[in-house]
């Protein structure tokens, strides 16, 4: 018998609202955060339905960060999940519900009775950019390549597969040492993308410079640190629902200038709009705004044994901060995330002290427990820790507003506990190969989130896994994570799950501060867009429409 791998169902209502209803462990205090349930409803489509659609067009999306390289097995930067989102399409998808859904690949995949054996269909007839049939020998060497090539990020997210086979044109086999219940949700992000084995072949290494699959537009070219420009693509199978010509997505890093240009026609779209200027923006009737809770988190890592490059074995740093889980503590405690988010972000945005979202089917009392703020017991533990008061230590952030904003409430609110923080602002793809080299102490960076809380929690808490910038390592951490990713309950899942958190909240290797919701801004004069739980702004069905029809 085999029967359909269970796929994670996603955030069916608003963060907030579960933060507020949930029950908390002994020691910590319930979140809670004072907007209404009405200022924090996801809006997550404009639709095109009973919409006039212009065929053809250029359309302009404000990036607010440079993505990193366009290749889906090394890539670790959200900017680029959009792009990349119009050019490569993936074996499954999550939609509007959160719910994982077939695309490339025909149907979820069926797992075998002693869970090893996974198998899926995928399309047939179905071309790359580059009119290299897609098959299901396709999808075996990307994820073979996903496994083995040597930087990637990918390998420890597809668990323990012992080996990947193309049954036929058209069916995918995946063996596994152990069950692993994360694969769908692994496989609709990037993962899943598959890459033509032609360009494969002939740019190797360089594939990022020029990515081909199967997507409904094709790169045309890159400008560092300015645009990136991808086309229609006439090889796409559902060509007839794509209506633009182009889409240019223009890097645009302060949040003022990407308001400002969507209200003046010369941008379309903008990602990441900032609580500063919602109101402004709110008040235009020729914008509109995309709003929907997160799944993923904006944190702290401390860096307690990142020497030699994420992915490898952790070594020894020599700082008061990586040696003694008490400082880390401390330092968490002395964050006052309430007061962040008013202070920051207009109380829009939701404190957080862990990975798993409490709008998650894994969320459990553990995992939505919080340290409580108490300055004066940090500066207890710093004292018993027998660390300097003040202690000094820098925070390496991105150089954006909004970013040095936190970075300056955080920096206030961590002097009451005994700490001295210096900021260090850095620009966004640089801040991105620092957490991977290690050179840092303390660094302030986000995830976006998935689904399954695998994809939130294994890639960086897990030792040498591809994500774990900390350089942390705990076995008990590594024990429950792997077995839960063994299990197909959801309670059972969630109650490991939240020892995970109970033990990363002692040792402290990311300090969790709050979940963002996803802010994008529209014209009126576009439809066809969205932005779901995953954070990622869909546009591949995006079409110019004749603003009084809205």
């Amino acid at each position: 018998m085999r029967t359909s791998l269970p796929r994670p169902r996603g955030p069916l209502a608003p963060a907030a609202g579960l933060l507020a209803a949930a029950l908390v462990l002994s020691g910590c205090q319930e979140v809670q955060t004072s907007a209404p349930a009405e200022e924090t409803a996801d809006v997550t489509t404009v639709t095109l339905d009973g919409r006039t659609i212009a065929e053809g067009g250029d359309l302009v999306m404000a990036l607010s960060a440079e993505p990193d390289v366009l290749d889906p097995t090394t890539s670790s930067s959200l900017y680029t999940r959009y792009v990349m989102e119009t050019m490569c399409e993936k074996l499954y998808d999550v939609d509007e519900a959160g719910e994982i859904v077939p695309m490339l690949a025909t149907e979820l995949p069926e797992v075998s009775d002693d869970g090893l054996t996974v198998t899926f269909p995928v399309m047939e007839g179905v071309q790359f950019a580059d009119g290299t049939p897609f098959d299901a020998e396709a999808v075996k060497t990307s994820i073979e390549r996903h496994l083995t090539k040597e930087d990637s990020s990918r390998r420890s997210e597809l668990g323990p597969i012992e080996e990947v086979t193309a049954l036929d044109d058209s069916t995918v086999e995946i063996t596994y040492e152990t069950p692993f219940a994360p694969l769908t949700a692994v496989l609709a992000d990037r993962a899943g993308m598959i890459m033509s084995p032609t360009e494969l072949e002939k740019a190797g290494d360089g594939f990022g410079e020029h990515p081909v699959c199967v997507g409904a537009f094709k790169f045309v070219e890159r400008v560092p640190q300015t645009s990136i420009t991808v086309e229609r693509d006439p090889l796409y199978y559902d060509a007839e629902n794509v209506h633009l010509d182009s889409i240019t997505y223009r890097i645009i890093t302060d949040a003022s200038i990407r308001a400002a240009n969507l209200r003046s026609g010369d941008v379309q779209v903008a990602d990441t709009i900032s609580t500063q200027d919602l109101a402004e923006l709110e008040d235009d009737e020729n914008v509109g705004l995309l709003e929907v809770g997160s799944l993923g988190y904006q944190a702290m890592t401390v860096n307690v044994g990142n020497t030699d490059g994420v992915g490898n074995p952790p070594g020894e740093i020599d700082t008061p901060i990586a040696q003694d889980p008490r400082i880390r503590q401390a330092l968490s405690m002395a964050v006052d995330r309430e007061q962040l988010v008013k202070s920051v972000f207009n109380d829009r945005f939701d404190p957080a002290c862990s990975p798993v979202s409490p709008a998650s089917p894994f969320t459990s009392e553990a995992s939505e427990a919080c340290p409580e703020y108490d300055p004066e017991g940090a500066k207890a533990l710093l004292e018993e820790a027998g660390a300097d008061v003040p202690y000094e230590i820098e925070i390496k952030v991105t150089n954006t507003p909004d970013t040095l904003r936190l970075a300056q409430a955080v920096q206030a609110s961590v002097a009451d506990g005994g700490f001295d923080l210096t900021i260090v602002p850095v620009e966004y793809s640089s801040l991105l190969e620092v957490q991977e080299q290690g050179d840092f102490d303390l660094l302030q960076l986000g995830w976006s989130g998935r689904v399954d809380p695998h994809g939130n929690m294994f890639n960086f808490l897990s030792t040498g896994a591809g994500n774990n910038y900390s350089g942390y390592s705990n076995p008990e951490v590594d024990d429950l994570l792997t077995q839960a990713a063994t299990v197909i309950d959801p309670a059972e899942r969630a109650e490991l799950y939240g020892q995970v958190v109970t033990q990363v909240q002692q040792d402290n290797p990311i300090i969790y501060l709050y979940r963002t919701r996803s802010l994008t801004g529209y014209a009126d004069e576009v439809a066809g867009i969205s932005t779901y739980a995953d954070g990622v702004v869909r546009l591949s069905n995006a079409a110019f429409v004749d603003p009084a029809e809205g």
